[in-house]
Parts: structure tokens; C-alpha cells; sequence
């Protein structure tokens, strides 16, 4: 991991870092994402990106015009204008992202973030907007305010596949985490085991902290329902790979086999039509399946900011499955992933309760389980306790009442130990198996 833990989606038209013009053979493609996509060393670096919508103090159902924001938002955007040295991006449809600097411990990420948030906050402030933690707009899904080819191509994609693309663009907000992939080793500081136990604890993370329980102003019977439009936008670079395979080689093939999102051309244009050909995959393209021109290393590294599973490889592992918090609750999700995947007793002890889910992580079915049921689900309710626990007592062993450790202790007795999570907080009935109220929209999701 470096800097770039600042800047997982290139900004759009910019070629990435290292990028060049070379055509590819899909042998050198192969080659370059396992060599690009694992960079080994051991796990030490920890980074976070926080999203979150936007609302108005006074009516949190109203957008707040974008001219207000842009005032305010000016100063900030400037290098070196955060003390943390925090970026700050928008999604397209308004969310504001601060994408922390990379940290060399869990607690230095945490100062840096926390720092640069309250800056964020107190700029906020003056034109009365607030910054709200949650995976999905609860009220609406607001018009696309990026004109960008990158986004209309986007769009054109995902609506092949339904509405679902247009709402994970415009609604949906995350806690985002990212760790050092590990070293070459075999044992558990070694980027196999930790590529493997980063998918295991995916499921557990989506239950553990799920906080998307409502939309249109509706309860739709998922404590997760941003995991759940996930699922639906497109499998093909959504889902998670086989996480028993060989990373290096599963991670090459699910790149190379997703269809392309967009081809860039006239990357200065901002009116350019970066449409793909539907269905055409980049390994296709690498075999002469399109004759506009041939892809070379900058459209590959592109493809690559275009994938978006759960686990993400980027050099170092995103967790991307975790719904946004509300307040501060992003440092508890942030510390227990990186607790888990980074702590030898609490990774061995994660490593344990999730082994009997080695086989269900394959596949979507756990994955959606977990964002319908959250802790409440049978199966991993009592996976959720262990872990939690687990990375509560590795933080009270290593740094006792530090702000992580508070924060974690707080979520495991407000929470996992009563077998709840965040959207329970929202639901009118409690925690639940999660079955639709009767003014649920059903059969929307």
C-alpha cells in the first residue's frame, strides 16, 4: 500500500500512476494484474475511506443544493489543506468522500481520520449540512450530479441490468478499509491466508454492522439493503471471486472475463461517449474481439478502477462490504476489520470462527444472508459475537481505552452481544429475521 490508498478510483480521465501506452498480449495481461494487484510486504499500513450523504440540519429529507457545498468545500480540496492529509472526492450522486492517508498503525489511521473529519464537519457547519452515516439514502435516489463520460458510461452499463446500478451510483455510502495485502509467505501474515480470511469475514462484517435498513422511507426487510443492490448491479464485477483459489491467478481471470464498464476516448473531451460494447470482456478485447483499437497497460490499469467486489485487490486489500455509520460508528468497523485481518491472536481467533464458512463464502448465498438478517441470522450471529469479542480483547491487550478500543467495546455491548446491529437502531420493530412489513415495497429488492 501507498499513497494511492488516497485514490482507489482514478479521478475520471486521468490515466493511472504508471500507466502506458503498450499493447497488450493476454499473457502480459495475466502477468501485470497478479504482479500490480499483490504487492507483497508485511501487513503493517492501514487507510479508510468514509462516505456519507449529505443533508440538510434543518429537513434531512432535502438535498443540499451543490453551490452550497462547493463554497464551503473549496478550501479543503486543495493538497495539504487537511491536517491529516485526507482527500476529499463526491460520488456521483452528492456523496462526499474523505479518503484518509495511510497510516502505519491502526491507531495513527485513526488520528489522521479523525482530524480531518472534524475539519469536514466544522466547514459543513455554516451552510447547515451535516454529514449522515448510512449505506443507502433512506429518503430517495437523487439525479446524477457528475456529468463526466466515465458516469454516463456508467450508467449505460448498469442500466442493461436494471434500475440497480443508477441507485448504487447515486445512494448507496460505505466504510471502505485498506489493509497491506501481506507478505509471500504461507502462514497468516501471508497475502494467501490473509486474501482468504478477508473473504470469510466479509459475510460477518456486512452482518456485524449493516445500516441500510430503509428506502423511499420504507423498511425493505434487508438490515443491508445497500449490500443487496450491490449484488443486483452487475455479477459479473460485483460478486466476490473464489477465495479458495490462488489470488494471483483467480484475480487475473475475474478481470480479464468482466465485461468492460467504459472505453475512454477523447479523455479531454468532457462530451466524449465512452460507451463499451455491450458484453465485450477485456480478455475478448485482448483478442482482437474489437477493432476501435487495441487495449494497452492504461486501459487495463482503468478496467482494474472498474471492478468493484467486495474484497478488492489494488496492490493492498479494500474491504469494500461495509455499510457507512452513523457519527463515529465508522472507527468501530474500521478497527475490528483491521483488528482481525492484522492482530495475530485476534486473526487467529477470526480465522477459527470462520472456518466452518470457508465453503458458503464462494458463492452469494452467505453474502446475502447476511445483509437480509444481519446478526440476527442463526448461522452467523454467533460468528459476529466471537469476532467482535475477539478484536475487542486484542485492542484491550495492545492499547487499553485508546479511542479504537472504546469505540469497539461500546459497539459489542450496544450491539453485537444483543445480537443486533445499526439498522436495528432505525427499525420500528426491533431486530428481526428480516421479513418485509406489510409497507415494504415487495419484490423491489
Amino acid at each position: 500500500m501507498d499513497t494511492a490508498v488516497q485514490d482507489t478510483d482514478p479521478e475520471p480521465g486521468r490515466t493511472p500512476r504508471g500507466a502506458d501506452t503498450a499493447v497488450l498480449s493476454e499473457a502480459e495481461a495475466e502477468s501485470y494484474i497478479g504482479g500490480i494487484c499483490f504487492k507483497t510486504g508485511p501487513p503493517r499500513r492501514v487507510g479508510v475511506e468514509l462516505e456519507w450523504h449529505v443533508r440538510d440540519r434543518d429537513d434531512p429529507a432535502r438535498a443540499v443544493p451543490g453551490e452550497r457545498l462547493d463554497a464551503v468545500l473549496a478550501p479543503l480540496l486543495a493538497p495539504g489543506a487537511l491536517p491529516g492529509g485526507s482527500r476529499i472526492t463526491r460520488e456521483p450522486g452528492g456523496q462526499l468522500e474523505v479518503s484518509s492517508a495511510p497510516g502505519d498503525s491502526l491507531t495513527d489511521c485513526v488520528t489522521l481520520a479523525a482530524a480531518d473529519l472534524a475539519v469536514v464537519r466544522q466547514a459543513l457547519a455554516p451552510a447547515g449540512a451535516v454529514l449522515h452515516g448510512g449505506g443507502l439514502n433512506p429518503f430517495r435516489t437523487p439525479p446524477r450530479v457528475l456529468d463526466h463520460p466515465r458516469y454516463r458510461a456508467m450508467e449505460a452499463h448498469f442500466d442493461r441490468h436494471g434500475p440497480w446500478g443508477r441507485v448504487m451510483m447515486r445512494s448507496t455510502a460505505a466504510v471502505q478499509i485498506s489493509l497491506d495485502a501481506g507478505d509471500d509467505g504461507d502462514g497468516p501474515t501471508g497475502y494467501r491466508h490473509r486474501w482468504r480470511l478477508a473473504h470469510r469475514l466479509g459475510p460477518v462484517l456486512v452482518a456485524a454492522f449493516a445500516n441500510s435498513p430503509t428506502w423511499r422511507g420504507r423498511e425493505t426487510g434487508w438490515a443491508s439493503t445497500r449490500q443487496r443492490v450491490w449484488s443486483r448491479t452487475d455479477p459479473a464485477r460485483t460478486r466476490p471471486p473464489h477465495p479458495e483459489a490462488p489470488p494471483r491467478e483467480e484475480w487475473a481471470r475475474y478481470a480479464l472475463d468482466a465485461p468492460l464498464l467504459c472505453l475512454r476516448r477523447g479523455e479531454e473531451d468532457g462530451r466524449a461517449d465512452w460507451s463499451a460494447p455491450p458484453r465485450l470482456t477485456f480478455r475478448n478485447w485482448l483478442r482482437g474481439g474489437y477493432t476501435e483499437r487495441p487495449p494497452t497497460r492504461a486501459d487495463l490499469d482503468y478496467h482494474l478502477s472498474t471492478l468493484f467486489p467486495p474484497v478488492r485487490p489494488r496492490g493492498w486489500l479494500e474491504l469494500r462490504m461495509i455499510d457507512a455509520q452513523p457519527g463515529d460508528g465508522w472507527l468501530a468497523a474500521l478497527a475490528v476489520a483491521a483488528t482481525l485481518l492484522d492482530d495475530p491472536r485476534a486473526a487467529a481467533a477470526a480465522d477459527a470462527a470462520t472456518r466452518p464458512l470457508a465453503e458458503r463464502t464462494a458463492g452469494p448465498g452467505l453474502w446475502l444472508r447476511a445483509a437480509r438478517h444481519g446478526p440476527a441470522d442463526p448461522l452467523l450471529g454467533p460468528v459476529v459475537r466471537e469476532c467482535v469479542d475477539a478484536a475487542e480483547s486484542a485492542l484491550a491487550a495492545g492499547v487499553p481505552d485508546s479511542p479504537a478500543h472504546r469505540a469497539v467495546a461500546e459497539f459489542a455491548e450496544r450491539h453485537t452481544r444483543r445480537g443486533r446491529c445499526p439498522a436495528d437502531d432505525q427499525r420500528r420493530d426491533g431486530p428481526g429475521p428480516g421479513t418485509p412489513r406489510p409497507d415494504a415495497p415487495r419484490g423491489a429488492l
